[in-house]
């Protein structure tokens, strides 16, 4: 179990050693402290909370301001993980906009800062790198870009799909940022960009060959009935919390709870 706090370059040490890389979203205190207890190395405050925590449809209306809570309450949950906060979208569209957004994401916690693009936010990672804020790039599937995409399908399929995708990661890495999601593509343009980055590359739906991986905590956790192919469930949390909202319904109704057992005195 790790005691050694995560930063960017213990992960870049581990790139270059081929230690893989765990990553999972959290949105809470309460999970920060048992994922960071774990030893997870970074733990993602994604703008998936937008799915996950307010019910959304996608990531688009998720804020700056929707971010920057849940960032603050995984900083407090943290004594070893790198905190990375999600960029939201329309976030970091202007230099301006990049920085101040950025800016306010370190000073909730956060010790990175994530967004989605290659090439066309070249000039944003680099302003950002600039002025000490560490930025893990996103590139292949981008969620707050499905309108474009037509949803949520695998990128990089035809050969100058992959090469777009393969010069946005390199665009990526030589704006300065410290590593890089691959998400929604094949396995083997996943290998190829994971042996010509010097980065770390953090796969997602992107096979095995990536410096590591993340997931949707709720996801592995079991929380919904379904979840991408690509995930693995762990747990059926979702079955646990029924079964125990419902004893415990049962348990009020038919006078079994409480009991002089349970109270303050």
């Amino acid at each position: 179990m790790r005691r050694d706090k995560v930063t960017v370059p213990k992960l870049m040490e581990m790139k270059k050693s081929g230690k893989k890389i765990t990553m999972l979203t959290a949105y809470d205190c309460s999970f920060a402290e048992i994922l960071d207890e774990v030893g997870i190395d970074i733990l993602l405050v994604g703008d998936s909370l937008g799915n996950v925590i307010l019910g959304y449809d996608n990531t688009i209306p998720v804020t700056m301001e929707d971010v920057i809570h849940h960032t603050k309450a995984v900083f407090r949950g943290v004594k070893n993980a790198l905190v990375v906060g999600d960029m939201p979208f329309m976030s970091y569209f202007s230099r301006e906009e990049t920085l101040r957004n950025a800016g306010r994401l370190i000073q909730a916690g956060a010790e990175a800062v994530k967004l989605e693009g290659g090439l066309v936010f070249e000039d944003k990672i680099r302003a950002l790198t600039e002025v000490g804020i560490p930025v893990m790039g996103h590139v292949g599937l981008l969620p707050q870009s499905i309108h474009q995409m037509g949803g949520y399908k695998v990128q990089g399929r035809t050969p100058e799909a992959a090469k777009k995708i393969l010069n946005d990661a390199k665009a990526v890495e030589q704006a300065g940022a410290f590593s890089v999601v691959l998400e929604g593509m094949p396995s083997d343009l996943a290998k190829k960009i994971t042996e010509e980055l010097k980065i770390p590359t953090i796969g997602i739906g992107a096979g095995v060959h990536c410096d590591g991986q993340v997931l949707v905590t709720h996801d592995l956790m079991g929380f919904y009935e379904k979840t991408p192919r690509f995930v693995k469930r762990y747990a059926n949390l979702r079955k646990v919390i029924l079964e125990a909202s419902r004893k415990y319904k049962e348990d009020v109704e038919e006078g079994a709870f409480p009991t002089d057992g349970y109270g303050y005195s």
